[in-house]
């Protein structure tokens, strides 16, 4: 008998037992869901963390007073927080690094500002940022219009900015930025130029940011908890170790950090920031697996026993079967194709449920549509293996059945 006339014969029998079929399919399916779902959901963030990080690149790095603070499950460990660096040791150190590289200061001004423009004001979740000319560059934005901070709007903490492009559509959905003058805070400020839209990550939006001159925050921003970050971008990745090295004792001296001493700032590389969020989702990546393995376990326990129901069932039918020549090979591979084609219907579903709340998650939180075919191919595999085990046992018994006493049954 073909593995076609098998699938056919399957399908008919799967007709026959409608309700029990259909709920041993969604059992597999919202098993297959859980797994693929959440793994597609990772891989996006996964591309999505890296794309946002890359953009800075892996040949910068970036001082502050306190390390990053990334946990996801488990135990944590509070990162190291330091005395601010105040502006004076910021800016001494871009003068005196004379590593071949792009020096920039910046400084948050407030993460929850309201930028106004003639009546019209943005979301309370505008991040203020004081920063030099080459802020942009090291942290990889791109001016779409206008320019960039001049010397003289550096020294003399002119009250010019730059705008992000979610408020540039906000404030300005039909007329140029270029020029307007906008509130920030209490001051105003006249718009000099705006960003090309960078996009978001994991819910932060780098479009939702409004640039002024580092001086600015100084006078206008600075509380007595303001402290200020130094971003050092390099010319190639394989300066990073020695121009590092180099970043650490001029620091040091600037902060005045005595011999035998620990460093009382943190260097973050962009790239190692985002591999910490990558491994920190592994565990969420084995808790997906073991709840899906664990539902495919109880899919296959089902499937089990409506297969060998079935067989109790269809035992006259079994028994007409062998007594027109069908032998055993032909009955077990009937009752295996039936488990697994099963099994494939319910993987199905499954995968195509997961594939979309997985991206639809992924899309929630700034991620991007990923089609995850090593993850889709496991499933399938995982599905004929769950409908081939657990078809197994009920073939055996299906095959082994006497003919005579078949047919003489009910």
């Amino acid at each position: 008998m073909t593995i076609r006339e098998n699938v056919k014969i399957a399908l008919t029998a799967i007709r026959s037992q409608m309700l029990r079929t259909v709920l041993t399919i969604l059992i597999i399916a919202f098993g297959i869901m859980a797994l693929v779902g959440i793994l597609t959901s990772i891989d996006a963030l996964k591309g999505s963390i890296n794309d946002s990080f890359s953009s800075m690149g892996s040949n910068s790095f970036t001082i502050r007073n306190s390390g990053m603070n990334i946990h996801m499950g488990g135990k944590s460990k509070r990162a190291k927080r330091h005395a601010k660096i105040t502006y004076y040791q910021a800016t001494d150190f871009a003068k005196n690094f004379h590593y071949p590289s792009i020096v920039s200061v910046s400084a948050m001004a407030t993460p929850v500002g309201v930028i106004k423009f003639n009546g019209v004001k943005s979301n309370p979740n505008i991040t203020v940022m004081g920063v030099d000319a080459e802020y942009i560059n090291v942290s990889g934005y791109t001016l779409t219009d206008g320019r960039n901070f001049n010397i003289h709007d550096l020294e003399n903490g002119v009250h010019s900015c730059i705008l992000g492009k979610e408020l540039v559509d906000k404030l300005f959905p039909k007329t140029s930025a270029i020029d307007q003058i906008v509130s920030v805070g209490a001051a105003k400020y006249r718009v000099i130029g705006t960003l090309a839209e960078k996009g978001s990550s994991m819910g932060f939006g780098g479009d939702k940011i409004c640039l002024v001159p580092l001086l600015n925050v100084k006078q206008d921003f600075a509380t007595d908890n303001t402290t200020y970050s130094i971003t050092v971008k390099l010319n190639q990745t394989t300066d990073l170790e020695p121009a590092t090295g180099e970043a650490i004792g001029a620091m040091r001296n600037i902060r005045k950090d005595r011999t035998g001493q620990d460093n009382s700032f943190e260097i973050t590389q962009s790239d190692s920031l985002a591999g910490m969020v990558i491994d920190s989702l592994s565990n969420v990546t084995m808790a997906a697996t073991i709840i899906g393995f664990i539902t495919l376990l109880g899919a296959s326990i089902g499937l089990m026993n409506i297969m060998l129901v079935s067989v109790t069932e269809r035992t006259r039918e079994i028994g007409i079967r062998k007594s027109l020549g069908a032998t055993r090979s032909t009955i077990r591979r009937q009752f295996l194709v039936e488990a697994i084609v099963i099994c494939q219907l319910g993987g199905l579903t499954g995968i195509i449920l997961g594939v979309s709340i997985g991206n639809l998650i992924s899309m929630a939180v700034g991620g991007a549509f990923i089609v995850p075919w090593d993850w889709i191919g496991l499933g399938v595999g995982l599905c004929f293996i769950v409908g081939l085990l657990s078809g197994i046992y009920p073939a055996i018994k299906a095959s082994n059945l006497d003919p005579i006493e078949a047919l003489r049954y009910e």
